[in-house]
């Protein structure tokens, strides 16, 4: 008897176990394709298996409640289940899942739940307005963000400025390479003329931000991805007309993927993209006429992605970049232009050549190689009148009983360049562990010349002449380790050191024939980390302190200056998310030493000067957010709000150098606000009021009236529309913006100098300013269709 019970007794035990575990089993997909080697595992414990080659997965539980998470080499996706039956759970990673063309970036990108203040941009969030602007004008309504053009309409020479940072200290790279000059550390949009119909996806970093190839960000990070590989062939053909004669034509295609292979899931696509852009530009005579191309072959398996791309552009653009003064404005009207002479143009080319291998090398490990070979070529053309024959190298000349020692040119000043980069990085993942380490090694080559094409009076020069002649080298490289990792459920750590080594060397003269000999090697060691607390589903704060280096650039060092710039960066963070609300807050405190700041003047081929400030801050805040009111309306309001001080700055005035103290730092407005106002009408359908509001601010360092530039409030109407018809075409999609709907006369950029007078008084100097302006477009359209096959 005592035997049976016992045995009952465990008979009973066993069933009731057995009945309280249950199964969750499923299968892991990335779109319509099954996801193999996915982790599977039980938030909070070491419970877990990983899916099969067909995605299957199967786990058994206890009865309860769980969050499951589902990670790849992705942005791990959680599911809460509550288990009381056994389920059946198919998860589909397309959304989260940070595909091999993705990991392209991984090494200066960050994930959503990074503590580094940042916004993405879809594809499809620019393919509604690209409708021939450059990139900075599609991505002007980003919070920090200020965007301006020397033509007036978003086509030619752009700009961008994010948190009062100029172009140059805002650090591109394109899928991980390096697009910054090297030498210049500016970013030449106008070299890639519609790129955006090349771009897969846009990140930008507003500080310092994670790890970079290239020259240091001091301002912004703005890393670009290319095209992804099409699963299905197409082809398209894209046309725009609007304000200016302005006119885009574009033609791609992509193959999709050939040669299948089911049993390895590997094959081969083809794809490119022709453009050509014109526009007589909203400034008189500021026309562009700019080709591009875009080449790619990419071979992809389960656990390799070998690209090889190809891309560049030719541009010739009418010089717009002396702007207008306000007494040429009240005269002549606020397009006008100083240049009359018919081919005052800068005409340049750059082709680009990049080659990346991603290789899964198991569940936790993959490595990525990245090769890249640039190529530039190009001159800007000048007439000049009355100069002096020293000033090009040329002898006096006698005709008859007169000395001629000046005389009426067209100049040419070339820049011929080559660029090389190596970038090497392998990634280890696990279930709470992302680990980023590697290096890149970059080499610019670039020669400077100048020619004379045709003088009044030739004197002793003789055809392809160099007035002036300099070469330059400078190596880059930097080594760098990005630790992610999961303390628990809530807390995430993250670290990012960075080595960087820059030896930059350049002899020979200047455009103005002035000695240069620079030999400089910089050591530079850029610590970041931050930690994110994620206190619930819908709540997360972060905190990161990211210092950075970075060296001169050739004009500084044209200009005296060889000292580094330093920056600490410190950001603090809260993240808000539901159905419904997506809310970004963060205040960040920007604390430089030496920081080279803009003192609003050019020089004589229109690129700005710098000085060094001493100390110097920015504090701010930045908010962003996106709401869905409803089926039919999302807003998406951004604001910041900043103090931008150089606390001890000094400057030359009346002919004595003065301690001016605390003052506004150049060009770095203290209110900056977008929004975007999207009505969903009908199925397909989109109507969108954008509106950007900029404060005033000032274009140098030393507070004076004449360098004020005034606050400016715009709005754009942007409508797009998309017909699916049932035979031969995808789709057709039609688009329009009308920029400027109420017709603002407004001023986004200029510059201001300042020089001494002695005609008034010999015995003193008094300094006088003045300043230049380049005006915006008034109420102008952009309309465009697109054929999809």
């Amino acid at each position: 008897m005592k035997l049976l019970v016992t045995f009952l007794t465990i008979v009973f035990s066993y069933n009731v176990n057995a009945q309280s575990l249950f199964t969750v089993s499923g299968k892991v997909t990335d779109g319509s394709k099954a996801f193999p080697g996915v982790s599977v595992y039980v938030k909070g414990t070491k419970t877990g298996v990983v899916s099969d080659f067909d995605g299957n997965y199967s786990l058994s539980l206890k009865e309860g409640n769980y969050t499951l998470v589902f990670s790849a080499v992705s942005e791990p996706k959680e599911v809460n289940i509550v288990l009381n039956k056994n389920i059946t759970l198919n998860v589909d990673l397309s959304d989260s899942f940070v595909n091999l063309d993705e990991v392209l970036v991984s090494a200066v990108r960050v994930k959503t739940t990074s503590p580094v203040t940042h916004s993405n941009v879809t594809k499809e969030e620019l393919e509604k307005r690209n409708l021939g602007q450059d990139i900075p004008s599609l991505l002007n309504f980003l919070p920090s963000v200020v965007t301006t053009t020397d033509a007036g309409a978003g086509v030619g020479y752009s700009g961008i400025r994010v948190r009062g940072s100029d172009a140059t200290r805002v650090n591109v790279t394109i899928n991980g390479i390096p697009y910054n000059d090297a030498e210049s550390q500016g970013t030449f949009w106008v070299n890639m003329p519609d790129f955006t119909s090349s771009t897969e996806s846009v990140q930008l970093q507003r500080g310092i931000g994670t790890s970079t190839n290239g020259s240091g960000a001091f301002g912004a990070s703005l890393n670009l991805l290319t095209d992804a590989i099409s699963e299905n062939p197409y082809g398209e053909i894209s046309n725009s007309f609007g304000s200016y004669n302005t006119k885009k034509h574009t033609v791609k295609f992509s193959t999709g993927k050939l040669n299948k292979d089911t049993e390895r899931n590997r094959s081969i696509e083809l794809s490119g993209r022709l453009s050509k852009i014109e526009s007589d530009g909203y400034i008189d005579r500021a026309w562009s006429d700019l080709k591009s191309y875009f080449l790619q072959a990419a071979y992809v398996d389960d656990n390799t992605l070998i690209k090889a791309l190809t891309f560049g552009g030719h541009e010739k653009t009418y010089q717009a970049w002396y702007g207008v003064t306000k007494e040429e404005m009240k005269e002549f009207g606020r397009t006008y232009n100083p240049y009359f002479y018919d081919n005052e143009i800068d005409n340049y080319k750059q082709d680009h050549y990049q080659l990346h291998w991603n290789q899964k090398l198991s569940e936790n490990w993959s490595t990525n190689i990245g090769l890249n070979y640039t190529k530039g070529e190009g001159y800007f053309e000048q007439y000049k009148e009355g100069e002096d024959f020293a000033d090009y190298n040329l002898e006096p000349i006698t005709i008859g009983n007169e000395t001629i020692d000046q005389t009426d040119l067209i100049r040419r000043r070339w820049l011929d360049n080559d660029f090389y980069v190596v970038n090497l990085n392998a990634t280890y993942t696990n279930s709470k562990t992302e680990l980023i380490f590697g290096t890149s090694y970059s080499r610019y080559t670039g020669d400077h010349f100048g020619e004379i094409i045709w003088a009044e009076y030739a004197s002793n020069s003789q055809i392809r002449d160099h007035y002036y002649d300099s070469d330059a080298k400078k190596n880059d490289v930097n080594i760098f380790a990005k630790l992610t990792h999961n303390l628990d459920d809530k807390w995430t750590l993250f670290t990012d050191l960075q080595g960087r080594f820059v030896n930059y060397e350049t002899d020979g003269l200047t455009s103005d024939r002035i000695p240069l000999e620079i030999d400089k090697d910089y050591s530079f060691f850029n610590p970041k980390a931050g930690i994110t607390f994620k206190a619930n589903n819908n709540n997360s704060f972060y905190m990161s302190y990211a210092r950075a280096n970075r060296e001169p650039n050739r004009d500084d060092f044209k200009n005296g200056i060889d000292a580094s710039e330093k920056l600490n960066d410190f950001e603090l963070g809260w993240r808000f998310k539901n159905d419904n609300i997506k809310v970004n807050t963060n205040i960040y405190y920007m604390l430089y030493k030496d920081q080279l700041v803009l003192t609003g003047a050019l020089d004589d081929v229109g690129s700005p000067i710098r000085a060094t400030s001493g100390k110097s801050y920015r504090l701010g805040l930045e908010i962003d957010a996106l709401i869905n009111v409803s089926d039919k309306f999302i807003i998406q309001p951004n604001i910041a709000l900043s103090s931008n001080k150089n606390e001890d700055f000094v400057s030359s005035w009346d002919g004595e150098l003065k301690d001016l103290g605390k003052t506004n730092i150049a060009f770095s407005p203290e209110v900056v606000v977008g929004n975007s106002l999207t009505y969903l009408p009908i199925k397909n359908m989109q109507v969108s009021l954008l509106t950007k509001y900029v404060g005033e601010q000032y274009m140098s360092n030393v507070d004076t009236e004449n360098s004020k530039l005034d606050s400016y409030f715009v709005n754009n109407l942007n409508i797009s529309y998309e017909i699916k018809p049932k035979k031969i075409l995808k789709s057709i999609v039609l688009s329009a913006l009308v920029n400027n709907i109420f017709d603002t006369k407004y001023i986004s950029n200029g510059y201001y100098y300042t020089y001494d007078d002695t005609w008034s008084d010999p015995n003193k100097i008094t300094t006088l300013d003045g300043a230049g302006y380049y005006p915006q477009a008034t109420t102008n359209f952009l309309v465009g269709a697109t054929l999809k096959f």
